[in-house]
């Protein structure tokens, strides 16, 4: 049974939440905590994580300025997918440069900018693989936050600060805005799939 007939008739898409930010500053643990909690609430999701999807659809693409591009515009078109088939899309991917989520924003119907905000210096407190290190040793090139650059989101839905709030209460903020703008109609329960 489709509860919603009324979105799913005018074509809506589902919401596709687009975590940004720095290596190490929570939009994976951010994300993956939500959809939790949105599954538990009979919502159909899917988790699209930028450091998997490089070891599949995105594989071969380096850290250029270009493949980054390739890299988030086939992110994209997968999100947009499941998002026009109801399912709440949840991607976790640096995407450094405004141009990348404009062109996102543009393309994908539902699209929602989530700025995850941490400083620098937290962020490679968290490192635990250690990338800020060899990055700052020049072992690792086109590092974003380090030797290239992060373009911090000047307009986003929802920003968040991960260095002094824990992620319970940034989903709290997250679905407190999602209910507050009735962009969960649009998204398909389980059972309806």
């Amino acid at each position: 049974m489709i509860r919603d007939l009324t979105a799913i008739q005018t074509g809506k898409a589902a919401p596709v939440l687009w975590f940004t930010g720095l290596s190490g500053a929570g939009k994976t643990t951010t994300a993956r905590h939500l959809e939790l909690v949105l599954r538990k609430r009979g919502y159909r999701t899917e988790m699209l994580d930028g450091d998997e999807l490089r070891e599949t659809i995105c594989k071969g693409l380096g850290f250029s300025r270009e493949d980054r591009l390739e890299n988030i515009k086939r992110i994209a078109y997968v999100a947009n997918l499941l998002s026009r088939n109801g399912v709440i899309v949840l991607v976790s991917a640096i995407t450094p440069y405004r141009e990348m989520r404009d062109k996102v924003r543009e393309q994908v119907p539902g699209f929602v900018e989530i700025y995850v905000n941490c400083p620098l210096d937290e962020c490679e407190r968290r490192d635990v693989k250690g990338l800020y290190a060899k990055a700052r040793k020049g072992e690792l090139s086109r590092f974003t936050g380090i030797s290239d650059p992060y373009e911090e989101p000047e307009h986003p839905e929802i920003a968040l600060r991960t260095d002094n709030s824990g992620v319970g209460e940034n989903c709290l903020s997250i679905l407190s805005w999602l209910d507050g703008h009735s962009l969960l109609t649009q998204a398909r329960h389980s059972e309806e799939a």
